[in-house]
């Protein structure tokens, strides 16, 4: 089927590239309004504790500030009936974190409705501490488009672990999906659970009919099992976003309110189980997210699933001009989209101890059953480059060797100096499994782009999924475990 990943902002994303009345099924997970910071999370090298490392992959925090409210004056002045309703808002909460998050999400809503079809569907997958304002924002956006709620779905999460029932209260173990069709004719395939062994009627005869209809609460009995990855240690589906929604959980959206061939558009892609599902299930997708983080992710659970990644992809950087002024413009998203170019890299960082470790990528490779070795990556995106930047990632790998740490990689947006080529000569050679190569090296954004001179050891772990680990022979033993990326809501 036809997929297109968009890397940006998803509301410039839709404005600039998604035309009007295109798309049939709209399936959300945006951050929820829960005051807390996601990470995407990894082992680190000792492979001692697996939440030790974290890379940033979103903030859930909102703060009313310039751009949220940039966005609420947007609204409140090209679309007064509902500005209305936000301003309203405003004087129900007040400027606060949640008027911010509202004030975002109500301008991309419209933009949704904008791409929607006079006959499709929006799922939008929140938790209690929203719902209720969401809800009324979605009213205010649908509603004159004859959108309507459909029903408030109530995902019950699962099982629920030992540290959550020490909470004083009710313990919350339910998200809220809010469901909205447009017009009368929206495509709705009801789904059907399976009749237990033994069933009857209530006459004793046998049913006729496809299965019992599944209702607006789900995974609440043993007949609709449908719990979320994040509470299952030994889940096979994760990829390490903290907020990753099992497939089923998509499949069932996408069969219930799309055909074959639709189009469906994720606008808040994260570690993209909805553009997988769409494409498993034959529908054209859309996928956007402001994370470069998300391309490789995607595309790594593309390949292990085999559905190829044979994507478009739109808004990564192209150019060495584009590179490069991404890394002047923005150089965190610079590292993370930079990082995501090497094969099995992983976005390393350790900053709640405070201080920069060195080390902003690394790569695991696996010299034995249970034997692991690791390659720290260091990236750089100015113009200023020199020799003690060798000799500080040097010195990295020297501090690290305990942990593992055989070998160092420099990436850079500019190519780097004489002095600093000397430095990586002198750190003289490394042998992995009986060949040679560099103990430190470095390579240009072009320069891995092109695939020269990218000499590093082609035995990294890729993203962890169940088909890299069947092809490696690791599934279950000790080692895969413990680079499971994992993460729990």
């Amino acid at each position: 089927m036809a997929g297109h990943f968009y890397y940006g902002d998803n509301l410039a994303v839709m404005r600039q590239h998604i035309a009007d009345d295109s798309v049939d099924l709209i399936y959300l997970d945006p951050p929820f309004k829960s005051d807390a910071t996601y990470n995407m999370l990894f082992s680190g090298p000792d492979g001692s504790s697996p939440a030790e490392s974290q890379v940033r992959a979103f903030e859930d925090t909102w703060q009313w500030g310039p751009e949220a409210r940039r966005e609420f004056d947007q609204v409140c002045q090209e679309v007064p009936n509902i500005g209305a309703k936000l301003q309203a808002m405003r004087t129900i909460l007040g400027e606060c974190g949640m008027l911010a998050y509202l004030s975002r999400m109500t301008i991309r809503l419209i933009e949704m409705r904008r791409v929607l079809k006079p006959n499709g569907s929006i799922y939008l997958h929140c938790d209690p501490t929203a719902s209720h304002y969401l809800k009324v924002m979605m009213d205010a956006v649908f509603h004159p488009v004859r959108g309507e709620l459909r029903s408030e779905i109530i995902w019950r999460i699962g099982w629920v672990s030992g540290f959550k029932t020490r909470k004083r209260g009710w313990i919350r173990n339910h998200d809220t999906i809010l469901y909205y069709a447009l017009g009368n004719q929206f495509t709705f395939n009801k789904e059907y659970i399976p009749y237990p062994q033994g069933y009857t009627r209530r006459d004793g005869s046998l049913p006729t009919g496809q299965g019992i209809p599944i209702e607006d609460t789900w995974n609440c009995n043993r007949a609709d099992i449908l719990d979320s990855i994040m509470i299952k240690s030994f889940s096979r589906e994760k990829l390490g976003y903290p907020t990753q929604k099992p497939l089923d959980l998509l499949r069932r959206i996408i069969r219930a309110s799309s055909n074959p061939g639709d189009t469906v558009l994720d606008p808040f892609c994260g570690c993209g189980t909805a553009c997988h599902a769409a494409e498993e299930l034959g529908r054209d997708w859309i996928g956007i997210d402001i994370t470069a983080l998300a391309l490789p992710v995607l595309r790594g659970r593309f390949e292990a699933s085999s559905l190829g990644a044979n994507f478009a992809v739109t808004g990564m950087p192209a150019s060495s001009q584009d590179w490069r002024l991404l890394a002047a413009d923005n150089p965190m998203e610079f590292e993370r989209a930079a990082l995501s170019l090497i094969d099995g890299c992983r976005p390393y960082s350790e900053r709640r101890g405070g201080g920069d470790t060195g080390i902003d990528g690394l790569i695991p490779i696996a010299v034995g059953r249970n034997q692991w070795r690791f390659v720290v990556v260091s990236v750089k995106g100015g113009t200023h480059l020199n020799p003690a930047m060798v000799r500080d990632l040097r010195g990295t790998v020297e501090r690290e060797s305990e942990k593992g740490v055989i070998a160092g990689a420099l990436v850079t947006a500019y190519p780097i100096t004489d002095g600093m080529r000397r430095e990586l000569e002198s750190a003289g050679d490394v042998d992995i499994l009986g060949r040679t190569y560099p103990k430190l090296q470095a390579a240009t954004i072009n320069e891995i782009l092109a695939r020269k001179d990218q000499r590093l050891p082609e035995l990294a772990l890729p993203l962890q999924v169940a088909a890299p680990l069947d092809r490696m022979r690791l599934i279950r033993d000790d080692v895969a475990e413990q680079y499971t990326l994992t993460g729990e809501r």
